[in-house]
């Protein structure tokens, strides 16, 4: 008999959720920078080993929103929490729970959720001492299955991680194919990974008002050859500017990173084409944010 459970990924912004995914599934399907609220839609990924399939659910992190977009984030959340068996609650090893955070614990309060707690970025605490007064803390807020200290960065206590969740499994058909590793399709993740390199490549508020859209995405019929066209939505000239460069030389530099992680996921060459307009305040569209795929 195979085993299932659907699993939400949260906590606030800049935790490592998409990190800890990634690594999970030994593939980068979910983009990852140090700028917060990277992730602004839920990204499913699915992990199939032996009889059992864990369905991951990566959600944008809970914060307080200041535009429509981020409302939407906020909402993603909220759906995910209240539609899996359990979830994962991400944070970070030091430094006081945050009123997100808390209002998440309520939340699993409230659906009597079973909630995995991973402690993050372990490997920056010089101090172990810290952790054990940390795991202790977090662990007087819920009754949680289970409390474990990660690394997603370096691989630390992954595996272990990992039998946790599998604990929560229960006896179920599998519901994707056993190869089957995102819901994602290929679009949206060449839209994501050139989002990803305009995030760590640009600076203050710049990045969270960029959207990227792909115009065009085929496979040559001679060669092994894929062509995308992609248009780099942003709210001012300003920053169009900035985005482009001088002398075009920040959009090369931000098109030639994306190509390469393109032609390592979708394993063929790349012929990657991109430009840069503007949308003026398209984070408050409705409209623009659903034709973003946003919503």
């Amino acid at each position: 008999m195979t085993k299932t459970a659907f699993i939400a990924i949260v906590g606030c912004p800049n935790v490592g959720k998409s990190s800890i995914l990634n690594r999970l599934l030994g593939q980068k399907i979910a983009i990852v920078s140090d700028k917060p609220q990277t992730t602004r839609t839920k990204i499913m990924g699915v992990l199939t080993e032996g009889d059992t399939q864990l369905v991951f659910t990566d959600t944008p992190g809970f914060h307080r929103p200041r535009t429509k977009l981020g409302e939407k984030m906020v909402q993603a959340v909220s759906d995910s929490v209240s539609g899996v068996d359990a979830c994962l609650f991400v944070v970070e090893p030091e430094g006081e729970l945050r009123p997100a955070e808390l209002e998440l614990i309520e939340k699993f309060k409230k659906l009597k959720m079973p909630v995995i707690l991973a402690i993050n970025k372990v490997d920056t605490l010089p101090d172990k001492e810290v952790l054990m007064a940390r795991i202790l803390e977090l662990s007087k807020t819920y009754d949680f299955e289970a409390v474990v200290p990660v690394s997603a960065l370096r691989g630390i206590n992954m595996d272990e991680l990992l039998g946790e969740m599998k604990k929560l499994a229960e006896e179920s058909v599998f519901f994707f194919p056993e190869d089957t590793l995102t819901d994602q399709p290929e679009r949206v993740i060449a839209a994501e990974i050139i989002r990803e390199k305009l995030l760590r490549n640009l600076d203050r508020e710049i990045p969270h008002g960029v959207a990227v859209s792909i115009e065009k995405m085929r496979e040559r019929d001679d060669s092994d050859i894929m062509d995308i066209e992609a248009v780099i939505y942003c709210e001012k000239d300003s920053h169009k500017g900035i985005i482009i460069g001088k002398n075009g030389a920040m959009l090369k530099r931000i098109s030639t990173r994306a190509r390469e992680d393109m032609e390592k996921f979708f394993q063929c060459h790349i012929n990657l084409r991109c430009w840069v307009k503007v949308k003026e305040g398209w984070r408050n569209r409705e409209g623009l944010i659903h034709n973003f795929g946003l919503d």
